[in-house]
């Protein structure tokens, strides 16, 4: 365990973190069958394009598939399960993203604990979202205003869990802050193979947030693991300042 680290800088994860990604995809979801005329989209064709979306992500961060055909592949499996036009994937999913970022919805009062954060310590988001989708849900939520930044893959280069993202991402905090050493970064997200893996991979201190307690099955060093945003501050309080 990490003990009386003096935090620097915190670096966010925004979909199923900060945000109830599920919900605003959802209503993403719900809004594009409509659109489209593609009937209507049960809860448990919901549930099955959750984990088939999931496979795709999981396939970008091993790096074995491309952004851009992740994003077309999985509405095109999920639309052929269930027998509509896999030929409407591709402006299915660019409405998608469009309609992804309208659905805000805080996760914890993430906005109020990410408030309460001391000011010396640096705020920044690190998503693999869409470059689309992520500026309408940061303007939108707020976030934009009150983190010190954001580091979207798109156009960053690279996703996380890469440690060429994360290189990226300390190449930039370099340039404000000077030396940054990584072992007062603390990452928190809800990702194992994403965030955490992405923060083992960095050296980081790793901050699992884990709502459903589900197992650390990856073999991952985690430094924390909490179950509600909440405990964030509390987290960096019990290390004293200074």
């Amino acid at each position: 365990m990490h003990h009386k680290h003096n935090i620097q800088i915190l670096l966010w994860d925004i979909d199923g973190t900060i945000l109830d990604f599920e919900k605003a995809e959802e209503a993403a979801i719900r809004k594009g069958f409509a659109v489209h005329g593609l009937g209507e989209c049960t809860d448990e064709m919901l549930a099955d394009y959750s984990v088939i979306n999931r496979g795709y992500w999981q396939k970008l961060e091993r790096g074995e598939m491309t952004k851009p055909r992740i994003l077309v592949e999985r509405f095109r499996e999920f639309f052929g399960k269930y027998g509509l036009d896999t030929t409407k994937a591709e402006a299915f999913n660019a409405d998608y993203q469009v309609n992804l970022g309208d659905t805000i919805c805080f996760r914890d009062d993430a906005l109020s604990v990410i408030q309460r954060i001391p000011k010396d310590i640096g705020q920044y988001v690190v998503t693999n979202g869409t470059a689309i989708a992520q500026h309408r849900k940061l303007s939108l939520s707020g976030l934009e205003e009150i983190m010190d930044g954001y580091y979207i893959s798109d156009e960053v280069g690279f996703e996380k869990p890469g440690i060429e993202y994360f290189n990226a991402v300390f190449a930039d905090l370099r340039k404000k802050y000077g030396e940054v050493d990584p072992g007062k970064v603390m990452i928190i997200g809800d990702s194992l193979t994403s965030d955490i893996r992405g923060g083992n991979n960095a050296g980081l201190i790793c901050c699992w947030y884990n709502p459903k307690g589900l197992k650390n099955d990856k073999g991952l060093r985690i430094d924390y693991e909490i179950r509600s945003l909440q405990e964030v501050p509390e987290l960096l309080g019990s290390w004293g300042r200074g």
